[in-house]
């Protein structure tokens, strides 16, 4: 099997264009929701919008583009195509560092933090604190291959991802991730790879496998979120986790569907008070809904919960460095003390007033200098 790095150019045919305005056009309407929030799901005069703004406005080949300057690769690892940007630093001495996304988002998650984590001294930063990175798509997200067969779950994943940084040579790196990033890069920190030298998360896993009270406030307040969670907001991660073929027919089929079921999500986590289009613009929510469009990822991308979701964000004992960011809005706000029970050398902990769960996209400036700070004293 070939180990080769190769150049990835992104030319989305035209026809592929035409016939997603046709799709958008042909959409059919359910009813207007009988609340007036977003309790029921995305509203009726939203999802309009957001369809509308995607039909007559968006422009693809902008983002197309962008990615296409930023430098991209394919290579294969185990059988499986993995797509990933490649973003060398011009700073010799900076930092190997892999970004890990989740569900729902992409490599567009992190667009912005690319110029300050690789050109610290444009931005505000010092030349000490430059990073290359490396931000590659999950199997059956984006742009990289697709599991024709069970077992990429979270911990082969993340045997990739040590696979992939070793075949670019990096021999010492650091590794970073969210929602499933962070399982991704907490089994990285399990299986600790030779070069892996240390990883931060913006969902630390620390979920005792046992709950045993009294709790503190903080445990609490994680618990009650939760309980919330699977109450109001977990719908989506059973039908993923347990039926993920089925959903997948009816995302195969709609953008609009397709959009929407990922578009409530951004407004459900993200610091927006209510309001995804406050934080990000409609067009850098499409770019990323796209990569699950043009890749007809629906299903592929499920079936990461059905592999994994059983389990997966329970605490594991680390024994490496660990740095971790609790953002505002994060789905639940992990408390330092679970945090210290399974990180033993925890170098890094910060709870910061803004942002939700998707920290790079939502508040780029506080990410990096999030990074900055874990990972300078390993320089």
């Amino acid at each position: 099997m070939s180990e080769r790095i190769e150049p990835f150019h992104l030319a989305i045919p035209e026809t592929e264009l035409l016939d997603l305005r046709a799709r958008l056009e042909r959409t059919r309407w359910p009813d207007r929701e009988t609340v007036d929030d977003w309790s029921q799901g995305v509203p009726l005069a939203q999802a309009k919008a957001l369809i509308a703004h995607w039909r007559d406005h968006y422009d693809w080949r902008r983002c197309e583009a962008r990615l296409n300057a930023l430098g991209q690769f394919t290579t294969t690892i185990d059988g499986r195509s993995i797509h990933f940007l490649h973003i060398r630093s011009q700073h010799a001495d900076a930092m190997p560092m892999l970004l890990s996304h989740g569900w729902p988002g992409s490599v567009i998650e992190f667009l912005k933090v690319i110029g300050p984590l690789t050109d610290p001294t444009a931005h505000g930063g010092r030349a000490e604190d430059a990073f290359h990175l490396v931000i590659p798509s999950l199997p059956g997200f984006g742009f990289s291959g697709k599991p024709t067969g069970t077992g990429w779950g979270v911990a082969k994943i993340a045997a990739a991802w040590a696979t992939l940084m070793a075949r670019l040579g990096y021999r010492r790196y650091v590794a970073q991730g969210g929602d499933w990033g962070a399982v991704v890069t907490t089994q990285m920190g399990r299986l600790q790879p030779a070069g892996l030298a240390a990883i931060h998360v913006n969902l630390p896993i620390v979920l005792p496998a046992k709950l045993e009270g009294p709790f503190s406030d903080s445990e609490a307040a994680m618990l009650a979120a939760l309980q919330a969670y699977e109450r109001w907001d977990g719908g989506y991660s059973k039908q993923q986790s347990t039926r993920p073929q089925t959903l997948g027919y009816a995302l195969a089929d709609s953008p609009a569907g397709q959009a929407l079921w990922i578009y409530e999500k951004f407004w459900k986590w993200m610091d927006c008070s209510g309001d995804p289009l406050s934080v990000l613009s409609a067009d850098e929510i499409l770019d990323n809904i796209m990569l699950y469009w043009l890749g007809n990822c629906g299903a592929s991308s499920a079936r990461l919960y059905w592999e994994s979701y059983v389990g997966a964000f329970a605490a594991l004992p680390l024994q490496l460095p660990v740095g971790c960011s609790v953002f505002a809005k994060e789905i639940y706000r992990a408390p330092r003390s679970w945090a210290e029970a399974c990180m033993p050398q925890l170098i890094h902990w910060n709870e910061l007033d803004r942002g939700g769960h998707f920290a790079a996209f939502e508040q780029p400036a506080l990410f990096a200098d999030e990074l900055r700070s874990c990972f300078r004293g390993l320089r």
